[in-house]
């Protein structure tokens, strides 16, 4: 794309509304709102066709809001637009640093067209059909465990209330069947995509790593090699190190960024515990981190830094776990 005609779109996604920012070469704006709906998505690209924003010359910036987002941005890239998915946290910070005073959405809107001119983003790159389907049977199930959590919680709260205490587990049980039916949903529609039963494979060979964490990788992460390396990845996800030290004064606790993927985080850290005992390159250096004075969360959180970084290098590899093989490749990444 030229960038002496390069214009930008800034568009802040609701559930029900679309508030729309055009920003021309010369810093003007025009505002619109659309539905977020399959009416409103073709009507956004008629107007911005109409203000002269054909797809050959206009970029769209949106924040990553999931599904509400999501939708709007594969439209757009299937019609030939170019989109950029941020994460929200950047788009914060740039705020801050304009000193921007108001909260609208329309001023959202600005805001992204502003940041996308400035910084221009990478372009977003959709998952694929198989991907996103799979992505849905994995937020179902991760739904019917949360209420089936709920229910025990209630269960154990009722006590001697018999009548109570008979619909909860009548309804604890459908929960579980299906819980089970989708378990077995999720692992029939991996098996039938060769791409995602060979990335399966690959994950589940790393000890620690078990059936369900392979399926919410790949399901919210995609095909990870579209990352440049493994420390790309671990920014994404959000596991990176974050330090505080400035000057004699200021020696803070290193601590993880969680500005990354909240999903992502939740399914690895149960993984990073067992990888702790039972897998030997993540156990050498759990320890060496515990005899160097490291805390025991901050060791788990390290080590959920670890495995991210095996994740990415044996599915870029396409090389199953060997733990004599992948203390080489890794000790000669950058961060590990």
């Amino acid at each position: 794309m030229n960038g002496s005609t390069e214009r930008w779109v800034g568009i802040d996604v609701a559930k029900s509304k679309l508030d729309v920012a055009l920003l021309d070469d010369r810093g003007k704006l025009r505002s619109h709102v659309f539905a977020n709906d399959a009416k409103g998505h073709a009507a956004l690209m008629a107007w911005l066709n109409q203000r002269g924003g054909s797809s050959q010359q206009v970029c769209v910036c949106m924040e990553a809001t999931g599904c509400y987002s999501e939708a709007l941005a594969i439209a757009l890239m299937d019609a030939g637009w170019c989109v950029s998915v941020v994460n929200p946290a950047r788009i914060k910070g740039f705020g801050q640093g304009e000193l921007v005073r108001n909260k609208t959405d329309r001023a959202d809107a600005a805001l992204l067209a502003r940041f996308g001119q400035a910084l221009r983003p990478e372009p977003w790159v959709a998952p694929s059909v198989e991907v996103r389907q799979l992505r849905a049977l994995v937020d179902r199930l991760h739904s019917l465990k949360e209420m089936h959590q709920q229910e025990a919680n209630r269960l154990e709260a009722a006590m001697n209330q018999t009548g109570m205490r008979e619909s909860i587990q009548s309804h604890m049980q459908w929960l579980q069947a299906g819980i089970k039916q989708l378990e077995r949903q999720i692992d029939d529609h991996i098996d039938g995509h060769p791409q995602l039963r060979a990335d399966a494979k690959l994950i589940i060979s790393i000890p620690g790593v078990g059936n369900t964490t392979a399926a919410k990788v790949i399901a919210y992460l995609g095909d990870v090699r579209r990352f440049k390396n493994a420390k790309a990845l671990a920014a994404f996800i959000g596991v990176t190190p974050r330090l505080r030290l400035s000057g004699s004064s200021v020696r803070g606790r290193s601590v993880i960024s969680r500005s990354g993927h909240a999903a992502i985080r939740h399914a690895l850290y149960m993984p990073a515990l067992v990888a702790l005992k039972h897998n030997p390159i993540v156990k050498t250096f759990g320890e060496r981190l515990k005899t160097g004075g490291m805390s025991p969360k901050a060791v788990v959180a390290a080590c959920m830094h670890k495995l991210v970084h095996l994740i990415y290098g044996i599915l870029k590899s396409r090389t199953a776990f060997n733990a004599n093989f992948m203390v080489v490749r890794l000790d000669s990444q950058d961060g590990i």
